[in-house]
C-alpha cells in the first residue's frame, strides 16, 4: 500500500474509534455527553436545630447549587429544599417539620446526588418544654485526631446503643493546635463524619485553641473573631430555638425537651473589650436578660457551657491563671443568681465533677464542704427550680489527655479522674437528670442524678 492511502486509511480508524467511543459516553449519559460534576468535601453535617426546622451543610469542591430532597423514608424524598446561589459552603434550611420526628435526607445538587441512604437522617428537636427523654453528648478538647478520640466516639456511641442522641453539644478546643480550616477538616469533621455528624444536630462552643490564628496574632482574633471556628458553623443566634436572641455567633441560647441551653464564650472579646468575667459587658448583660426570660416562662432544667472552668486542678490550675479566677470570682455568681443547675467546662484535659454548691467564690484552699456544699455524698440531689445549687463539671478529655497540678484532685471536687479519657452524656427525662462520664476504655467512671422535688 502507498504511504498517502496508508495514513488515509489509518485516519479513518482513528475517526472512526472516536465516534463509537463518544456514542457510549452519550449513551451511558441518555444521549448527553458526560458531565464532571462537583465532589463532597465535608459533611453533611446538622445545625441550627429546633422542634419544627433543620439546618443542613456541606462543603464542595467547586462552586455549585444546594438541593436537599427530605421524607420520612429514606425511598420516598419526595420534599425538597433549595439554594439557587452558586456556593462550596452549602446552608440549607428545612422548616415545615413535626417535633421530634425523624427524617432522611439526601443532599446535592439540582440534578445530582452527593450523599444519600438510610445512614443520612436526624431527629428534629421534641416540642419546648416536653418530659420526654432528650439525650445530649458533651465532648471537650476533641479535635487533636487522636487515638484516644476515636476510642471515646467509639465508646461513646457503643454506650448509646440504640438510643438516639438529640444534640451534641462541643466544650470548647474543638481542633488542635491553631483551629485552622485544614486542622478542623483532620481533627474534627473526618473523625466524625460518618457517625455523629450526619445523624445529630450540633451545639458548639468556643476555645482558646479555635481562636489561634498563623496570620494574625490570637490577640487580634480574640477581637475579630475572623476563624475558623465562625465560618464553619451555624448557630441559632435569633432566638429561633428558644431563648433571647443574642445576634451573635460567639454566644446563644436554645430549649431543648425539659431543659435551657446557653453556649457562652470564654475567650474571645465583645466590642473588641469585654471577656465572659467583663459583667458589665454585651455578652453577660444578654445572659442576665435570656435567664431572666427563662425564669418567667420555664420550670426546666438550665444548663450553661463554656470552655474556660472557673473550678480545675487538672492540666490548668484555677488558682493561678487568671481568666479562670476572675471567672470564678466574678461571673458565676451571676448564673447561681438565676438558678443555673449545671455548669460544663472543658480547658483541663481530665475530668472532674464538683457536688451540689453554692456561694463558693475562693480558692482551692478556701473550700469548705460544710458551708459551700448543699447535699452530701454522691447525691441524689434535690433542687428546687430557680434554687440555689450548682454543680460543676469538667469534662475536657474528648481528644487531649493528661496532666494535673500539685493540688489534685480539688477540694470542691466529689470526683476526678485524670488518667482515662471521656465524654459526658446527659439524659433528661421530666424533671430528673442524670448525667454519666463515659470512657475510651468503654467504662462509666461517674454518675449522678438530680431530681426536682
Amino acid at each position: 500500500m502507498k504511504p498517502t492511502l496508508f495514513l488515509a486509511a489509518l485516519l479513518m480508524s482513528i475517526s472512526l474509534f472516536a465516534q463509537k467511543v463518544h456514542k457510549e459516553d452519550a449513551d451511558d449519559e441518555g444521549g448527553k455527553p458526560p458531565t464532571v460534576g462537583p465532589a463532597l468535601l465535608r459533611g453533611p453535617y446538622l445545625q441550627c436545630a429546633t422542634p419544627v426546622s433543620m439546618m443542613i451543610r456541606w462543603r464542595t469542591d467547586v462552586s455549585a447549587r444546594s438541593r436537599v430532597r427530605y421524607g420520612q423514608s429514606p425511598d420516598a424524598l419526595a420534599a425538597t429544599a433549595d439554594d439557587s446561589s452558586l456556593v462550596t459552603e452549602h446552608k440549607v434550611l428545612l422548616t415545615g417539620l413535626a417535633p421530634g420526628t425523624r427524617y432522611y435526607y439526601a443532599v446535592g445538587g439540582i440534578k445530582d446526588t452527593l450523599s444519600a441512604g438510610a445512614a443520612n437522617y436526624f431527629y428534629t428537636l421534641p416540642a419546648t418544654g416536653s418530659t420526654a427523654t432528650v439525650r445530649i453528648g458533651a465532648f471537650g478538647d476533641c479535635g487533636n485526631n487522636s487515638v484516644n478520640q476515636r476510642a471515646v466516639r467509639d465508646q461513646f456511641l457503643k454506650a448509646l446503643d440504640t438510643s438516639h442522641l438529640n444534640a451534641w453539644i462541643l466544650l470548647g478546643d474543638n481542633a488542635y493546635t491553631d483551629g485552622t480550616d485544614a486542622e478542623f477538616q483532620s481533627n474534627f469533621f473526618n473523625i466524625y463524619k460518618e457517625t455523629l455528624l450526619k445523624n445529630v444536630p450540633l451545639f458548639p462552643a468556643p476555645g482558646n485553641h479555635d481562636y489561634h490564628d498563623k496570620d494574625f496574632s490570637a490577640a487580634v482574633a480574640q477581637k475579630t473573631h475572623s476563624v475558623a471556628y465562625y465560618q464553619d458553623f451555624t448557630v441559632p443566634q435569633n432566638g429561633e430555638a428558644g431563648g433571647v436572641p443574642s445576634n451573635t455567633q460567639a454566644f446563644y441560647s436554645y430549649d431543648l425537651g425539659n431543659a435551657h441551653f446557653l453556649s457562652l464564650d470564654s475567650y474571645g472579646k465583645e466590642e473588641k473589650e469585654y471577656r465572659l468575667y467583663d459583667t458589665l459587658g454585651p455578652q453577660v448583660q444578654w445572659i442576665k436578660k435570656d435567664l431572666e426570660a427563662y425564669r418567667h416562662r420555664g420550670r426546666g432544667f438550665i444548663i450553661a457551657y463554656w470552655h474556660h472552668p472557673p473550678f480545675t486542678m487538672g492540666s490548668h490550675n484555677s488558682d493561678k491563671e487568671a481568666e479562670l479566677v476572675h471567672i470564678r470570682e466574678n461571673f458565676i455568681r451571676i448564673l447561681e443568681r438565676y438558678g443555673v443547675d449545671l455548669v460544663l467546662c472543658g480547658h483541663s484535659h481530665d475530668y472532674e465533677r464538683s457536688r451540689l454548691i453554692h456561694g463558693y467564690y475562693g480558692d482551692e484552699a478556701s473550700f469548705d464542704s460544710t458551708q459551700y456544699a448543699l447535699s452530701p455524698g454522691a447525691g441524689p440531689y434535690i433542687k428546687e427550680p430557680g434554687g440555689p445549687g450548682t454543680i460543676y463539671v469538667v469534662s475536657g478529655s474528648a481528644g487531649k489527655l493528661g496532666g494535673h497540678q500539685a493540688a489534685f484532685p480539688h477540694k470542691a471536687m466529689i470526683f476526678s479522674d485524670a488518667d482515662h479519657g471521656g465524654a459526658t452524656l446527659l439524659e433528661i427525662t421530666g424533671q430528673r437528670l442524670d448525667l454519666k462520664w463515659i470512657c475510651a476504655d468503654g467504662v462509666i467512671r461517674d454518675h449522678f442524678t438530680m431530681l426536682r422535688p
